[in-house]
């Protein structure tokens, strides 16, 4: 019988397209939770992380979407299907104008767009419009702002809307694609244990690492919000969180990473929350060894590191046989 839920081992990643594409694999889990963990991610992954996007535009001289631009090869539909496609990455949460302003026999592309400072185009690629003739023109105000998931035009607000604009469904989400599988694994002389691969393929507005990291920040604040809830039963919260006293403990398998391996790893990959990783970073911290020479008072001595993130970071290095440096 089983002492108690072990804790898995911190994900390795393999990186299939830099930025853009990603493996993430977890072993070690208790049995069923691949699918539990794996279901929960793959639904925030796909619905819940911050993005931007294009949410309206204007074209000079055309007021509805069924237009005709002279000299442009495409109609209004085809540009608008197009703007749809634009992905960005916002440094601000208030939106913004880019603009593109075309002339001229010649095709153009989003890398034409003028985006103002803290508006970058990430898909720089994408063929926008073709113009056909020599005094041909064409100008396109895009407004940009950030949101979560898919935010469809029928839900934004026709009073807002400036005259002539054009409302587009805006799809926020930075994450095109998540799948993930499970499959069996050896724990101590269990052999029902779950190893848990998740697949991760972004737009290039955030990197596979930073929706991994996003996406089980959310999970980890609505859990602790449930927790919050419990307040007027603490003593049945305490025994639905006790282990049981009959059940005996599983060894830990000599396959789990020696000291050398987990020092060698990154902070951002071992489930650090993603503020503190920003914090860390900044200072230079960007591995366990680096962090593990630190003590408490080190730690505290960092803006942003405060006693939630050191018990954080005190309970990570714990599941690695790891501790802070002492004072």
């Amino acid at each position: 019988m089983r002492d108690e839920i072990l804790i898995p081992l911190p994900p390795s990643i393999h990186e299939v397209s830099e930025g853009r594409e990603a493996i993430f694999q977890v072993d070690g889990l208790y049995p069923g939770y691949g699918t539990t963990l794996g279901t929960a991610l793959r639904r925030v992954l796909l619905s819940s992380l911050p993005g931007a996007a294009a949410t309206r535009v204007k074209i000079e001289g055309v007021d509805h979407e069924f237009s005709t631009i002279p000299g442009v090869k495409e109609d209004v539909m085809t540009i608008l299907l197009r703007m749809k496609q634009l992905r960005f990455r916002l440094d601000f949460d208030e939106s913004q104008i880019a603009r593109l302003d075309a002339k001229g026999e010649k095709e153009f592309y989003a890398r034409d767009i003028e985006a103002p400072t803290g508006v970058e185009v990430v898909n720089p690629d994408l063929l926008l419009a073709t113009l056909t003739k020599k005094n041909a023109s064409l100008a396109i105000e895009i407004r940009v702002e950030s949101g979560v998931g898919y935010v469809p035009r029928e839900k934004r607000n026709p009073e807002k809307m400036e005259v002539g604009a054009i409302a587009l469904d805006a799809i926020f989400t930075p994450v095109r694609k998540v799948n993930f599988e499970v499959e069996d694994m050896r724990v101590g002389t269990e052999t029902n244990y779950n190893r848990l691969r998740v697949a991760i393929e972004t737009d290039g507005s955030m990197s596979p690492r930073e929706a991994w990291r996003e996406a089980i920040t959310i999970l980890q604040n609505q859990l602790a919000a449930l927790q919050g809830e419990a307040k007027e039963g603490e003593e049945s919260r305490d025994l639905a969180f006790r282990p049981s006293t009959f059940q005996k403990k599983i060894e830990v398998p000599s396959s789990r990473l020696s000291q050398e391996e987990y020092f060698r790893m990154r902070v951002a990959d071992i489930g650090v929350s993603s503020r503190t990783v920003r914090v860390l970073d900044a200072a230079g911290i960007k591995t366990v060894s680096g962090l593990a020479r630190k003590s408490p008072d080190d730690l505290r001595s960092l803006d942003g590191i405060g006693d939630k993130a050191l018990q954080e970071i005190r309970r990570i290095l714990g599941t690695m046989g790891l501790s802070l440096k002492v004072d």
